[in-house]
């Protein structure tokens, strides 16, 4: 039997839980503070929901489920067998399909417009690396039926606010920005330049690389695409001068509908009133995300200090309608749960206002229900475990102390001895 977890997954230790649980909990007192609801949804989802709900290179990294018994049998004996026919479901790769779905099934008894939170496990079929699980956490707040600007303007504060008020003083930690763009800016801008509108969700899966392979990888794959070559000349020439910086009536004037960046400045002007320069918000032409059901504005929170995102989101106004067959405007925003807690642990975060952890040391010379009673006591300042008292002292005092013990107590006539 191995004990290892498997790749790209992981055991969590008693310390590092104690931070995510932590976490968790300050995320979820800001957003049910504004108002949001929280949901559950299974991990499990119909591969044909999965397959249709245009999540861009995700759909490459499900976690297929084989069909089982009589109807596994039936497609193994096809011939020649077809990989689709082999799996009816799959895990969920993010909470947006899994939310869509479950506002379509319960939407008669939901309050309209939905603010709703999910904070939950998802899974990718990634190449395991650090800061790429293969499980991970997700932290959503998503506002369903509201078209107007005003629900990107909420989310973005919300998120916002709930990651200062994980109470890390650490200025490297407070120091992040939400950068922003609008898909129907781009989406014009990439017409303009002679690309096909049926091509543009494939040119935006690309364009969302940039900054990992750069211009001239962009370059590169969109030829390998077959792109028109002066439509990727342009792009090409776009990125060079989106690294030097571009503003939005740079783009603007490149677009034939020159209104279209209306609602993206509303956001930006709006998020600054309320910011009260607590965090900033950025126009970031470059800014895609890579998942095809987007279709407005979408954002991410960056800092300076740590590479990749630590949280995403944007509108997707068409997925919900794949279910019902109207449309629901739909935005949401994820916070980047694994990697906050990781940074969290890598500068040495306290948790605010934690209480001393006490160990109360016993042996059998003293009633049990005593010792019971004693701890009950120390609780009040201290966070007690009644612990055995072990035949070597030294061992058991260094393992405590690595667990983050500071206070050993002892009963000793009736009277608690504290060290």
């Amino acid at each position: 039997m191995k004990t290892n977890a498997l790749k790209g997954m992981k055991d969590i230790l008693p310390a590092e839980q104690k931070l995510r649980d932590y976490v968790q909990q300050k995320i979820l007192e800001t957003y049910r503070a504004s108002g949001f609801e929280r949901i559950s949804t299974p991990m499990l989802e119909d591969a044909e929901n999965l397959d249709k709900s245009d999540g861009g290179d995700n759909l490459n990294l499900i976690f297929k489920v084989l069909k089982r018994g009589d109807k596994l049998a039936s497609a193994l004996a096809a011939s020649p067998v077809d990989e689709k026919s082999l799996s009816d479901m799959g895990l969920r790769y993010d909470l947006t399909l899994p939310l869509s779905r479950f506002f379509a099934a319960n939407r008669n008894e939901l309050q309209f417009p939905f603010k709703v939170i999910q904070t939950d496990r998802v899974f990718r079929a990634e190449r395991p690396q650090k800061g790429r699980s293969r499980e991970f956490v997700q932290c959503d707040i998503d506002i369903l039926g509201d078209a107007s600007c005003n629900a990107e303007v909420e989310l973005i504060d919300v998120t916002a606010r709930a990651l200062l008020n994980i109470g890390c003083e650490d200025e490297k930690f407070k120091d992040f920005t939400i950068n922003i763009n609008d898909r129907k800016i781009l989406r014009n801008m990439l017409e303009s330049m002679g690309f096909a509108s049926e091509t543009l969700d494939s040119v935006c899966i690309t364009f969302d690389k940039m900054d990992k392979i750069g211009a001239d990888g962009i370059k590169a794959e969109l030829e390998e695409k077959a792109m028109p070559e002066n439509a990727v000349k342009a792009l090409y020439e776009f990125c060079a001068k989106a690294a030097q910086g571009i503003t939005i009536e740079d783009v603007v004037s490149k677009c034939a509908d020159k209104s279209i960046a209306d609602d993206l400045k509303y956001v930006i002007e709006n998020v600054n009133k309320v910011s009260c320069g607590k965090y900033r918000i950025k126009y970031s032409p470059s800014l895609v995300r890579g998942q095809g059901y987007y279709t407005g504005v979408v954002f991410e929170i960056a800092s300076p200090h740590f590479s990749g995102a630590v949280g995403g989101g944007g509108r997707y106004d068409n997925l919900i309608g794949k279910f019902i067959g109207q449309q629901v405007p739909a935005v949401g925003f994820s916070i980047g749960f694994e990697r906050i807690c990781s940074i969290l642990l890598d500068i040495g975060f306290k948790i605010p206002g934690e209480k001393e952890k006490c160990a109360l040391l016993y042996d059998d010379s003293i009633p049990f229900a005593d010792i019971m009673s004693e701890a009950a006591k120390l609780r009040a300042s201290y966070s007690v475990a009644i612990i055995k008292k072990a035949k070597k002292a030294g061992p058991q005092f260094d393992m405590l102390e690595k667990q983050g013990y500071t206070k050993f107590a002892t009963v000793k006539e009736g009277a608690v001895v504290l060290k």
